[in-house]
């Protein structure tokens, strides 16, 4: 059995991985926001940017931390079919969890979302570890595993209740700080409930490909979401989307 300490192999990893996971969550939220605003019929594209956006910032927060994960001198490397599909239930998750919070602001609708946004966190890093190809096999700890959820799921409720009922910016700011510990912290207690068992520390990956293979389509990827959803955020301030609603109500 091998232990490993995922979190601080070297501080960088952690601190960029926040950071990323900050910056989707800033953007979700604040495509939440406005799909609040607008209402599903003329909020679709809110919808679709802020699962995207959150989605695809837990996915990255994932992967690039896991850039500091090290089993002794063990090769790691990913199955490509679980590693997208791991992106695919962040952003069902995060999509789902925002269509119910924009049919109804009620508590039961608030916490129904904080779940699944929760469940989306810790589902992707579930299937994300999953994904790795190396000697020897990974073995949980159930209750590391079950806290690691809970802590998802509170933050992430936390968040989209201050995003959704609080109207300032700071409210909305200390939100997407929350989101960000939600899944940099469920992604860090998944991780120390883990550990690596039947490892060849010189032994070489089956399958699968190497993590710069991974991070290339990541950075473009993430560069990309972060670029388009931002540039739209910029351009709708809710305000200017609350004044456009009224006319269209009114004409």
């Amino acid at each position: 059995m091998t232990h490993h300490d995922p979190l601080w192999s070297s501080p960088a990893y952690p601190s960029i991985a926040y950071l990323i996971a900050l910056t989707g969550s800033a953007l979700g939220l604040s495509c939440a926001r406005r799909l609040q605003v607008m209402g599903l019929s003329l909020g679709r594209s809110w919808l679709l940017a802020g699962a995207l956006s959150l989605g695809t910032g837990i996915w990255g927060m994932h992967f690039v931390a896991m850039l500091g994960y090290r089993v002794g001198g063990a090769e790691v490397r990913y199955d490509p079919v679980l590693t997208f599909l791991s992106w695919l239930v962040a952003l069902a998750f995060v999509g789902i969890g925002m269509l119910l919070v924009s049919r109804n602001s009620s508590w039961a609708a608030l916490l129904g979302s904080g779940l699944l946004a929760g469940v989306g966190i810790a589902g992707m890093h579930y299937l994300g570890m999953a994904a790795i190809r190396m000697p020897g096999h990974m073995h949980y700890d159930v209750g590391v595993v079950t806290l690691s959820v809970l802590i998802a799921v509170a933050a992430a409720t936390a968040a989209l209740w201050a995003t959704l009922r609080l109207a300032s910016r700071l409210a909305r700011f200390v939100a997407a700080l929350v989101m960000g510990v939600a899944i940099s912290g469920m992604h860090y207690t998944g991780m120390m409930s883990a550990e690596s068992m039947g490892v060849d520390q010189g032994g070489e990956a089956t399958g699968g490909v190497a993590q710069s293979a991974v991070l290339v389509p990541l950075t473009v990827g993430l560069t990309m979401v972060i670029l388009v959803v931002a540039f739209g955020v910029l351009m709708n301030p809710v305000n200017d989307l609350v004044k456009d609603l009224g006319h269209r109500r009114t004409a």
